[in-house]
């Protein structure tokens, strides 16, 4: 009986690798059709022809559209937080938060795209699942304490400071998206609001 679980399992484990490596393929054609056509664009028709199957089979994967952008929102915040757990953060906190901030807007200005999908709300009624919604929080999350130890600890603070980044980036992607007219200025927008938060 142990020794024909254990096969079970050894057959089992080949099968979830297949899924997982397949819902990989179908999550990255969807971003490269996302940035061909917009993301409220993608297609289910092209996306089963990208990846080989037909259109019907999708649904082996995902149960509706909103389940596919579900799992690119997920998708889309692994990367955000690899790229900043990988930051080395000066032991300044206002130094620190620039950084964090320079690299976050960096990596939504790489892929429009995915900075419409995480950041905006380009898809009528999507809302992301509280398991994809809790990378978006681990992403922020370090920010949090980098502007609180800054000296901006009203949660106020970190909305402002949350508007001042978006705002940033949304005039660089609407006005300048190969330049830098807008986002050369975060550094001195992030010392104004500290700087007026540490005077209150």
């Amino acid at each position: 009986m142990r020794a024909r679980s254990a096969r079970g399992v050894r057959r089992a484990e080949p099968i979830a690798l297949r899924r997982e490596a397949k819902v990989e393929a179908i999550v990255a054609a969807a971003w490269e059709l996302a940035r061909a056509h917009g993301i409220a664009g993608i297609s289910l028709r092209d996306l089963a022809r990208a990846v080989g199957i037909k259109q019907p089979s999708l649904y082996v994967y995902f149960d509706s559209k909103d389940a596919l952008y579900d799992e690119m929102f997920a998708d889309g915040n692994r990367q955000l937080v690899a790229r900043i757990e990988a930051l080395d953060l000066p032991a300044d906190p206002r130094l620190a938060v620039k950084v964090f901030i320079r690299e976050w807007i960096a990596f939504a200005l790489e892929d429009i795209s995915r900075y419409q999908l995480l950041f905006q709300r380009h898809i009528p009624g999507f809302t992301p699942s509280p398991e994809s919604y809790a990378l978006a929080e681990r992403a922020l999350r370090p920010l949090i304490g980098l502007v609180r130890d800054a000296g901006a600890a009203d949660p106020g603070d970190l909305d402002c400071m949350i508007a001042v980044v978006a705002g940033l980036t949304d005039a660089q992607i609407s006005n300048d998206p190969t330049g830098d007219r807008w986002i050369r200025h975060t550094d001195r927008l992030i010392d104004l609001l500290i700087d007026h938060t540490n005077q209150e």
